[in-house]
């Protein structure tokens, strides 16, 4: 039976980033993006306006995606801290739960630094995003796709702006943590820290590039997700 990867996007973006693995898919592993509101074809939609709504609409979406079939849960920057709260919601009310989480260039729920887009003004929110991403953004440079983005991107800062757990939950679920080895937001303690978020197996890899490493190099990143949810 194929195996289903759920896949939550990163900050400001949608389940179209996924378009890539979507082509990848084959009969071990379908690719399944999760469409978040108030982007693409849900740009009319309000977005999330709190976590808790976030995860419990991102979780009953989850279930109607992936029915009886086995899956993984991929999630990259605020996408894994989503993805491992869904997974907790998930464990909570009765499942199903996935076979594997797998975080992307995100530090462990209390490890973590919120991120910071300014609700001012344009150009401080792209300001702050260069300095937390450790780059400048070729897409914030074009005026009208900074226009369509930015909205989506403070939404995201919003919805996770208090989030601060001091607990820590361990899954019943394995997980792995993955990063860019170039990756100036994140450090390879932070990301190592996930190990405490599990009561199962951890690994940890580091692939080539950056913060936004997966976009460079998405038919790599699925091949090593293939072996991994083997």
């Amino acid at each position: 039976m194929s195996k289903k990867l759920i896949c939550l996007p990163y900050a400001g973006s949608g389940a179209g980033i996924y378009r890539p693995w979507t082509q990848l898919s084959s009969d071990l592993l379908t690719a399944v993006p999760i469409q978040l509101p108030g982007r693409e074809e849900l740009f009319g939609e309000p977005f999330y306006e709190s976590l808790e709504e976030a995860v419990t609409e991102t979780a009953r979406k989850v279930r109607e995606a992936v029915g009886d079939q086995p899956f993984s849960i991929f999630g990259h920057c605020i996408g894994a801290i989503l993805g491992y709260e869904v997974t907790r919601y998930l464990l909570a009310t009765g499942g199903p739960l996935p076979e594997k989480l797998l975080v992307s260039g995100s530090a462990s729920p209390r490890r973590r630094q919120p991120l910071t887009v300014s609700q001012v003004s344009d150009e401080e929110a792209i300001s702050d995003l260069w300095q937390q991403l450790g780059r400048e953004s070729a897409v914030m440079l074009d005026p009208e796709l900074r226009e369509l983005l930015l909205p989506s991107l403070q939404a995201d800062a919003r919805l996770l702006g208090g989030y601060a757990p001091t607990d820590i939950y361990a899954l019943p679920v394995p997980i792995l943590a993955l990063r860019g080895e170039n990756d100036e937001a994140l450090t390879s303690t932070d990301l190592r820290d996930w190990a405490s978020y599990t009561t199962s197996s951890f690994r940890c890899q580091e692939m080539t590039g950056g913060h936004m490493y997966l976009t460079e190099a998405w038919p790599q990143l699925w091949k090593t997700i293939e072996e991994a949810v083997r």
